[in-house]
């Protein structure tokens, strides 16, 4: 049982700092000045759509703005 216990830990310790790293790149696409998202966006915009991608698009949609 005590190794459930300690597997259970670490599994929330994971969880947390994902969260925490997830919160983080967040932040930063916030804190990104229009000119900079812009760019972002730009980069991402000929790949495959993934969360970073979709992060910044949704940024754009609240910022009014547009590629």
């Amino acid at each position: 049982m005590p190794m459930l216990k300690f597997r259970k830990k670490r599994i929330a310790a994971e969880t947390a700092r994902a969260l925490r790293r997830l919160a983080a790149v967040e932040a930063a696409v916030v804190a990104l000045g229009d000119e900079d998202l812009l760019d972002l966006a730009d980069i991402l915009a000929d790949g495959d759509q993934t969360p970073l991608r979709e992060m910044a698009e949704a940024e754009m949609r609240q910022r009014k703005i547009s590629l």
